[in-house]
């Protein structure tokens, strides 16, 4: 939701080694490959590795654009490795792993760190890799593209769905979901956010002030954000006792009182989503509003609001829209990016039950009003949900006609099995990635019932369905037109900013 931007694809020229390890009669260590073979973006993430923890210790600059400091990996090899890489825009000056000086190479172009060990690393090796820097990130294109975003706000590290090689090498793909300490030091005056739980502040060199983060559940690196600059941070807790830590922007002006009214209540919203969807699945709540973004993007515990999204008051839709994703997109992460769906519908249906319980419009009005919406011939029903193409990553279509999809589903198992579908989901894949077909065959084990033409009909068929998503066919011809629920003018508002947002 957020800026669409891609990875550099880039091949990295695999020779193979040939060394072999004392103590063992067969293994031919080779190259880790330089991405997991995304279908949208093939050089994002890597190969033969899986991280468990980062710790990133920079310091940032803004005035300078100068990023510097370490970022240490708790790795694991998932296959006897010569070499690896990691996903990293910026120029590292020094690579250990598992204290021993390792030969690297800087291919920022292409966004990798390739790293060749002193010792090859033995599959189920764990390893220890630190790896020093400094750097500005608005001067390094990975495919062209920068995502760093750097202004009179200051800097962001924040984008979908790569933004973490500007700031720390990763192996950046939701597949691999790691926990965080993450500190980062800012001149005094300016406030350093990132995800989790704010353990403290220091003060180790006249002005300047360190911020010290700690994310204790696994998550993605695209939803890990860096934010630097003057904003109002607010600490207080939830009623259930969570951490709540909100920021605004020094410079959001006529849009700042409707960006409180809207992200304070965040956990009115997340208790909310919580009666829907289980328990909310992480250690503390809150957000950032920025007018560095035009879009919003749902950061693991701090979601990022763009602050035009309050220009026209307040948006608790909104709110609901990134919280949800809480649930769907960062306990649950994707499997492959084209399975957007799974993030996008459940967090556009998320706004249909908030509209609901706020009584601006029920779950099933707002469908059908959706689905009247858009005639037959309309391009938005060649766009597939289950799988848009990389270009169409974020059309409207895949919010629209995929909380449709949600709500068919709804219409054809019943509520109980539903909103135990729902449940059950997050209780499955809890803290792990997954793809499409993992849901269907969920739903249909909860439900009882084949779902295979439901899913087929509304993910992956173009054309309007000829039965709508509660049920009813489309013929509408001599009907009244549907009145329009109170909340789709700005559901859609928080839609077209998700769909229309700059392309770096």
């Amino acid at each position: 939701m957020r800026s669409r931007t891609r990875a550099g694809i880039g091949a990295v020229a695999a020779g193979v080694a040939t060394v072999l390890l004392a103590g063992t009669a067969s293994a031919v260590p080779a190259p880790g490959a330089p991405g997991v073979g995304d279908p949208y973006y093939p050089n994002a993430g890597n190969g033969g590795t899986d991280v468990q923890h980062y710790d990133i210790r920079v310091s940032y600059q803004p005035e300078t654009d100068v990023l510097s400091g370490t970022t240490t990996l708790l790795l694991t090899a998932t296959q006897d490795l010569s070499r690896f890489d990691l996903d990293f825009a910026l120029k590292a000056s020094k690579v250990l792993v598992n204290n021993r000086p390792a030969q690297f190479t800087n291919q920022n172009g292409d966004g990798e760190l390739v790293i060749t060990p002193a010792q090859p690393l033995l599959k189920g090796q764990s390893a220890t890799v630190v790896v020093s820097y400094s750097d500005s990130p608005s001067t390094e294109k990975v495919g062209g593209l920068n995502t760093w975003k750097k202004g009179a706000f200051g800097a962001l590290g924040v984008d979908e769905p790569q933004s973490a090689q500007w700031w720390f090498p990763s192996n950046d793909h939701p597949t691999d979901k790691a926990t965080y300490d993450v500190s980062i030091e800012a001149p005094d005056g300016l406030s350093a956010i990132t995800n989790g739980t704010l353990v403290k502040k220091t003060k180790k060199r006249a002005g300047w002030t360190r911020w010290n983060w700690r994310s204790t559940k696994p998550q993605a690196t695209y939803l890990t954000s860096f934010i630097v600059g003057k904003y109002d941070v607010v600490q207080s807790t939830t009623p259930d006792g969570k951490p709540f830590i909100t920021a605004y922007g020094a410079d959001l002006g006529d849009s700042l009182d409707a960006a409180k009214a809207s992200v304070e209540r965040t956990p009115e919203v997340d208790e909310f989503l919580a009666s829907q969807f289980g328990p909310y699945p992480f250690e503390a709540e809150g957000g950032v509003v920025t007018s560095g973004i035009t879009f919003s993007l749902e950061n693991q515990t701090r979601p990022t609001y763009g602050a035009r999204n309050f220009a026209a008051g307040a948006n608790t839709t909104l709110i609901a829209h990134e919280n949800a994703h809480q649930w769907f997109g960062d306990n649950v992460s994707l499997g492959k990016w084209s399975d957007i769906w799974l993030n996008e519908g459940f967090a556009s249906y998320a706004e249909y039950l908030w509209s609901e319980h706020q009584g601006e419009g029920t779950t099933a009005e707002l469908a059908q009003y959706a689905y009247d919406s858009y005639a037959a011939d309309d391009p938005f029903w060649q766009v597939l949900p289950g799988d848009p193409g990389e270009p169409k990553q974020f059309d409207r279509a895949v919010y629209d006609r995929g909380a449709m999809a949600v709500q068919a589903l709804r219409k054809t198992v019943g509520d109980d099995a539903f909103f135990s579908i729902l449940q059950q989901w997050q209780v499955a894949k809890a803290g792990k990635a997954a793809v499409i077909p993992d849901f269907v065959a969920l739903a249909e084990k909860v439900s009882g019932k084949p779902l295979q033409e439901l899913f087929q009909t509304w993910l992956f068929t173009k054309g309007k369905p000829a039965v709508g998503p509660n049920g009813t066919v489309a013929a509408r011809a001599f009907a009244a037109a549907p009145a329009k629920p109170k909340a789709w003018d700005q559901i859609q508002a928080n839609h077209r900013a998700l769909a229309e947002a700059d392309r770096h």
